[in-house]
């Protein structure tokens, strides 16, 4: 008999159907060894030796890897291909080679490594099994042996020297210093003030009409109006009397505003240009996350879960990659796609080949894409009951992002046009010069997938024609600050530093969401109070480990082990030992750090008049809170409720709109009556916003039908785990029956766990 081990139950299911009677599979449910959680469990005297333990909660599942692996010849470890699956694979040969007496295997343990889960992928891989690479288990050894000596060591110095219950990590410290900084480059920012100065032209003598026109936004601003003569463009003001026009105030575009209308306007150079655009590469762990983030709204955590659901259906590779490579197989199941779909105009002459980008990216790992490409959109939805409309928007981006990278390049044409004005007659600027530019998609290749702009279509124009004015508008624009991370961008940032690896960075983000050091609104990553002084405190007294080069050369350091170039104790030592002695200093010297807080001016109610006591706003991990400036010597607390300001319930048109937080710290507006309105919402209503109580009827229906279909899939979903089980709880049951003889009496069986 043979047994073969993964890591998901699901995934365990899918094997099962692919091999044979002579295979069992079974799942380790993710680790079944690791550090302990109640100690360092590293002796940094012993050459940094690592003490493993049975994770909590797995005897049980350890019990029936051992009683399996008793039966069988051979093993087939078929857990993920990367270091952490090269690492669980490692653990289980561990503990079912180290079990004493009767549990004690003989089998032989082998390595099967596939990247998609279909069934000639899976045979392949059990037919041409290798061993285990013990330089990527050393690789997640000294990841795992860094991680935690860094943050066993590092927190207490912040519980000692900032408040209690605080912590570090070698790479989330990294990251959050990154959300820091742009947080003081927000604080330090000035807008400066300039001006656009549009005019409206015709190709034709037209009557006058009004091409720019109030939008409602707030501040209101100027757009051009809709359904205009095709004659009509736009061009922006370049210069004024041969210098460049960079208008910083209002004074000075005023006298160019004032020639306009009577000026004379003719074409000065035409610039035409064909233009084409490569298809984008197949994805990668972070960009799918980047991609997701942009299109959906898909925060890096939830992306990953999803994409780990359909890996385990066997629709996609796998999906914690860096590589952009696609498998011949995959490049001509595209290629014959493409030819019979959309023709072969849509097919290049050769293969589109993408260049690796990640120094660490190997070439047996392919970009992440689906394995059947014949299964699209809804059509996910036969595979497994457990799939909802965000699986189908990841599996269709996924889809078209493998699909539109072998197809034809994108063709453009562009044109610019300079264009003079003068008026002899002005009093102020005499003359001046205008650009305005459009392209036209004379051929959509791969973009026919991804549609993502209209042409800007200009009149047919020759150089020396005599345009007509139409129309002028002046815009006062203030510089913005730079931009928050989001979930998109700061991944990019994140692979551009070399900080962490792909698999990582939805981790990342989520620890430090999680430990109240940043928060997510409106999408965008906000440093907390608390998050600043941690990273300040990190950043003053621990350089180097929040030095982001030096961060960057430990992960190069660690896909170095992967690749038997160092050893991985000699690592962790190099890391290690200077940090211990920084470590012994700070706690030593350093001076107490303080949260900033903010004061009220209110008196406790508890303490203020034998103490006191003043009320101050602190930040927790679940957001701002009133607290007496006496903590922890007095514990009055009182919750705040955040109102959107000068902006009432859409609904009753009376209450505040209170900003708060679902159970899973997601923010949304309600109104401040509820529940007497119970008016809700997850966007940001706008000043003014009116909705009707017909509106919310339509909507809260909308909700109730969206909701239903979740729990009927969520039942459908429940009720065929448990018709599976209770048809092998049968066929067990019958199958004893029929070997039992009368007369006997069941014998009880105990299962005995050694502890490693």
């Amino acid at each position: 008999m043979n047994l073969v081990i993964v890591e998901s139950p699901t995934k365990a299911r899918k094997l099962t159907k692919f091999l044979g009677k002579d295979f069992i599979v079974e799942a380790s449910v993710g680790h079944i060894r690791d550090l302990p959680k109640s100690e360092l469990a590293v002796d940094t005297e012993n050459n940094f030796e690592p003490t493993y333990a049975i994770s909590e909660g797995k005897n049980k599942v350890v019990a029936k890897l051992r009683a399996a692996a008793i039966k069988a010849d051979k093993i087939y470890l078929a857990t993920d291909p990367d270091r952490e699956g090269e690492a669980i694979a490692w653990h289980v040969k561990y503990v079912l080679e180290n079990t004493t007496g009767k549990n004690k295997t003989k089998a032989q343990f082998l390595r099967a490594t596939f990247h998609e889960i279909t069934k000639s992928a899976v045979l392949k891989a059990i037919e041409n099994p290798t061993e285990l690479s013990m330089d990527m288990v050393d690789a997640q050894q000294a990841r795992r042996v860094v991680d935690r000596l860094v943050g066993y060591k590092l927190s207490p110095v912040l519980w000692k020297k900032v408040r209690r219950g605080l912590s570090a990590g070698r790479v989330q410290s990294v990251a959050l210093r990154l959300i820091v900084d742009k947080e003081r480059e927000i604080e330090a920012f000035n807008p400066d003030e300039y001006w656009e100065l549009d005019v409206a032209l015709s190709a034709k003598e037209i009557s006058q009409v009004k091409v720019f026109v109030k939008d409602d936004s707030i501040p209101p601003k100027n757009k051009v109006a809709e359904d205009l003569d095709e004659n009509i463009f736009v061009s922006r003001v370049i210069s004024v009397e041969g210098k460049k026009f960079e208008p910083k105030k209002e004074g000075v575009v005023e006298p160019v505003l004032a020639v306009l209308d009577d000026a004379e306007y003719s074409v000065e150079a035409i610039e035409k240009k064909e233009r084409s655009r490569v298809s984008l590469p197949p994805f990668t762990t972070s960009t799918m996350q980047q991609k997701s983030s942009t299109s959906f709204g898909y925060s890096g955590k939830q992306t990953m879960r999803l994409a780990q659901q359909l890996y385990e259906e066997g629709l996609i590779t796998y999906h914690r990659t860096d590589s952009v490579v696609l498998s011949q197989t995959a490049v001509n199941m595209a290629r014959d796609f493409i030819a019979k779909e959309y023709g072969d105009k849509y097919l290049p002459k050769t293969q589109n080949i993408f260049a690796k980008k990640s120094k660490n990216a190997q070439e047996a790992h392919e970009a992440i894409r689906v394995t059947d490409i014949t299964i699209q959109g809804n059509d996910i939805l036969q595979k497994s009951a457990r799939f909802t409309p965000q699986h189908i928007k990841l599996y269709d981006l996924i889809w078209r992002r493998f699909v539109s990278s072998q197809m034809e390049k994108a063709a453009y044409s562009q044109t610019s046009i300079v264009i003079e004005f003068k008026n002899e007659k002005s009093s102020g600027p005499k003359s001046g010069m205008l650009r305005t530019s459009g392209s036209i998609l004379k051929f959509d290749g791969w973009m026919r997938l991804f549609p993502n702009r209209e042409d800007t279509l200009l009149p047919d124009l020759n150089q020396g024609q005599k345009l007509n004015f139409v129309d002028k508008t002046a815009a006062q624009k203030f510089t913005q600050p730079p931009a928050r991370f989001n979930d998109a961008s700061l991944i990019k940032e994140l692979e551009r530093r070399g900080i962490g690896r792909p698999s990582t960075y939805a981790s990342i983000i989520s620890v430090i969401i999680d430990r109240g050091y940043i928060e997510r609104m409106q999408k965008k990553f906000f440093a907390s109070s608390v998050g600043m002084t941690v990273s300040d405190f990190l950043l003053k007294h621990f350089p180097i480990v929040m030095d982001y080069d030096f961060t960057a050369e430990m992960e190069e350091n660690l896909d170095r082990i992967s690749r038997g170039e160092k050893e991985w104790r000699k690592t962790v030592a190099d890391f290690y030992n200077p940090l211990e002695k920084i470590i012994e200093t700070v706690t030593e010297k350093a001076e107490r750090t303080q949260i900033p807080v903010e004061k009220t001016g209110e008196k406790c109610p508890e303490c203020n008049a034998v103490n006191g006591g003043e009320i101050v706003i602190r930040s927790g991990r679940f957001g701002k809170f009133k607290s007496c400036n006496r903590f922890p010597e007095c514990k009055f607390t009182q919750n705040i409720v955040e109102v959107v300001e000068e902006v009432v319930c859409p609904l009753c048109q009376k209450g505040e709109v209170t900003i708060k937080n679902t159970r899973w710290g997601k923010p949304f507006f309600g109104c401040g009556t509820y529940p007497k309105c119970n008016w809700a919402s997850w966007k940001k209503p706008e000043k003014g916003e009116i909705m009707t109580k017909e509106e919310w009827v339509v909507l809260q229906v909308a909700r109730e039908e969206r909701k239903q279909k979740w729990t009927e899939r969520n039942k459908k979903s429940s009720d065929a785990v448990n018709a599976k089980k209770v048809g092998a709880k049968t066929a067990k049951v019958a199958k004893t029956k029929k070997t039992s003889k009368a007369g006997d009496k069941p014998k009880k069986t105990s299962a005995r766990t050694t502890k490693i």
